[in-house]
């Protein structure tokens, strides 16, 4: 999901599309103008992990890969 970026100030938060009913183990994302804030969905006001765009994209495109054990 593109978001487009948004002020530093007021990030606007995101949970993913499989989040689905379970909101015990969700975490939510925010773009900004350098990269992507991922937070605990359950603690707003808590610690804000920043990661920068190259970072980011890369880690995403590192999920779309098989793992070892699945060949």
């Amino acid at each position: 999901m593109y978001v487009g970026a948004q002020p530093e100030s007021e990030p606007r938060w995101f949970k993913s599309s499989y989040s689905g009913g379970n909101t015990t183990e969700c975490v939510e994302c925010a773009r900004t103008g350098t990269g992507i804030r991922v937070r605990d969905s359950k603690c707003a006001d808590g610690p804000v992990l920043t990661v920068h765009s190259a970072a980011w994209l890369s880690f995403v495109a590192s999920l779309a890969q098989p793992r070892p054990q699945d060949g």
